[in-house]
């Protein structure tokens, strides 16, 4: 395990040496965002519309029957902005982005291209593994951008026309508007890029050490996978505790 992490610093590390051929990479880099980014909308609307939903559903009865209704839109908002837009928006693109990342350069791997790239003296990193990094470190703070004021908007519907709530959309972005201030959001927006680097770094590193054929084609997409979410959920405390300082 340690010595897992440890090449993933040292592809990380060699990744960020490799950051002024990016220009150079820009056309692969526009191919990965669009890939990443406009092809993961639909979902990421999906998704975080029904988390905004959920939360304004199992949060705001409660606090209607404490008095509290005011505070429906301030909670939604916060949970969603500071929390679970970035460590959602992060599970999803790891499921989706990370495991077709680890899958192509894995077969990349397998079938003996990384190794033609070598002889023609092309640097792996630079050619698969910088475009690819750079393009996540760009699209998944856009997208939990976007999930969060999606997300707002779902927790909002609820509150409105749920029998138990009512709560009007004026009277909800009122309240989210006093509780939740752009710090909240910087938070939840700088969490996303963290992820962002973890899921790039580790999908790119279990491609580039796939072995045994397409059986470990699917074995080094798993670990991609769950490796990812793993080290999301322990950054998350990890930057949670770092951000309430």
């Amino acid at each position: 395990m340690f010595e897992n992490i440890g090449e993933v610093v040292l592809l990380f590390w060699r990744t960020l040496l490799a950051l002024p051929q990016a220009w150079r990479q820009r056309r692969k880099i526009y191919e990965q965002f669009f890939e990443i980014g406009n092809a993961s909308l639909l979902m990421v609307c999906v998704l975080s519309f029904f988390i905004g939903a959920v939360i304004a559903l199992q949060t705001g009865p409660v606090l209607v029957e404490r008095s509290l209704a005011s505070a429906v839109g301030g909670v939604v908002g916060i949970a969603i902005a500071k929390e679970l837009a970035p460590v959602m928006m992060a599970i999803l693109i790891a499921g989706r982005i990370g495991s077709a990342m680890a899958a192509e350069i894995g077969s990349m791997r397998v079938y003996q291209e990384i190794d033609a790239l070598r002889t023609m003296n092309i640097n792996p990193i630079h050619y698969l593994v910088l475009p690819r990094m750079v393009a996540i470190a760009l699209a998944l703070p856009l997208l939990v951008t976007f999930a969060i004021l999606v997300g707002w908007f779902g927790g909002s519907v609820v509150a409105n026309y749920n029998h138990r709530m009512e709560i009007p959309f004026l009277a909800f972005f009122s309240d989210l508007k006093t509780i939740v201030v752009l710090k909240d959001v910087g938070n939840g927006v700088f969490k996303s890029f963290c992820f962002a680097l973890i899921i790039g770094a580790v999908s790119c590193h279990q491609g580039l050490t796939t072995i045994g054929g397409p059986r470990g084609i699917g074995r080094s997409v798993t670990k991609a996978v769950v490796n990812s979410i793993v080290f999301i959920v322990i950054f998350d405390y990890i930057l949670t505790r770092f951000l309430q300082q």
